[in-house]
């Protein structure tokens, strides 16, 4: 009886020695888990298991080596969040906390959380349409593209009114669906030179001082227009009025995106773009680009930073 017991016994201990060698097998391998090693900084499970659904590894382990954030993740659920960022994104938001997280995110994106016409770079001449010209990216003085073509009188105001090529057969198939639906699209003005653009932003300067001449023209090298990519549409209509309050406008902001086109700086992106609010100014990215920034209502430099860069 006292074997028999006795063997129970060691039979239980052996069963419990088991049973503690799993558990504790189990433990080591949960520590090396990312549940274990975020929730030991102070993250949720739940947090956690975000983290995991939207970062890569590489992008798991740098950010383990961050304090707890409770805007992180936060910022991580936001559409247009790049992970290289994140740095810049809580920093922005320290600095400025009656700005929400969409906001930091699309400023940050686009460079706009530096002033105006600094960290300037070239601009990426290889991405073709989709090349982004603002105040912090510029073209050199004797960029000129290679395919412009000449537009008539029948489509412009004057001559020498040019687009490249991909742009200006894009207009015409806009401009010939505008005119059967009853309404006269007049491009204004369209390519310049760097040496046109230079004239024009030196006026603007002597007229209304450096200040308001950057919110009204860009600087020399930082012109769309010198992409050849970029118009300026009016209408026998906004001869009298404002150019939006025009039957024109209202066709091109419910068709323009069709043909590749957008309005390149927008109402109330002002604080990204760097220009007052310019109806008339449409610029050439490719019927995809064109689709999605109408369709989601963002502004080029956002789609670029996204999308492109």
């Amino acid at each position: 009886m006292k074997k028999k017991v006795l063997l129970i016994i060691i039979g239980i201990i052996v069963i419990i020695g088991s049973v503690s060698g799993v558990l504790v097998i189990k433990h080591i391998n949960y520590t090396k888990t990312y549940e274990y090693k975020f929730t030991k900084i102070g993250y949720s499970k739940e947090e956690v298991k975000l983290l995991e659904k939207e970062l890569k590894n590489e992008e798991l382990d740098t950010l383990l080596n961050r304090k707890y954030n409770k805007n992180i993740t936060k910022f991580i659920k936001e559409k247009y969040f790049i992970f290289n960022n994140l740095d810049e994104y809580l920093k922005y938001l320290k600095d400025n906390k009656d700005k929400n997280l969409t906001d930091v995110i699309a400023i940050v994106n686009t460079n706009s959380n530096n002033e105006f016409y600094s960290n300037t770079k070239k601009t990426d001449i290889s991405k073709n349409e989709l090349m982004l010209v603002n105040k912090y990216n510029y073209l050199t003085s004797d960029y000129n593209p290679d395919d412009l073509e000449e537009l008539s009188n029948v489509y412009a105001y004057g001559t020498n009114q040019m687009l490249r090529h991909d742009a200006y057969n894009a207009f015409i198939e806009m401009w010939n669906k505008a005119s059967e639906d009853g309404y006269k699209l007049i491009v204004n003005s369209s390519y310049r030179s760097y040496e046109e653009q230079e004239k024009i932003y030196n006026d603007y300067s002597s007229w209304y001082g450096d200040n308001d001449a950057d919110k009204k023209a860009a600087r020399p090298g930082y012109s769309e227009h010198q992409t050849g990519l970029a118009l300026d549409i009016q209408s026998y209509c906004s001869e009298e009025k404002k150019f939006d309050e025009c039957p024109e406008f209202t066709w091109l902001s419910n068709n323009a995106y069709k043909y590749g086109f957008i309005i390149r700086y927008p109402k109330d992106l002002e604080h990204i773009t760097g220009y007052n609010y310019e109806s008339w100014h449409y610029r050439y990215v490719g019927v995809k680009a064109s689709t999605y920034i109408h369709d989601n209502n963002i502004s080029f430099d956002e789609y670029y930073a996204y999308f492109i860069k």
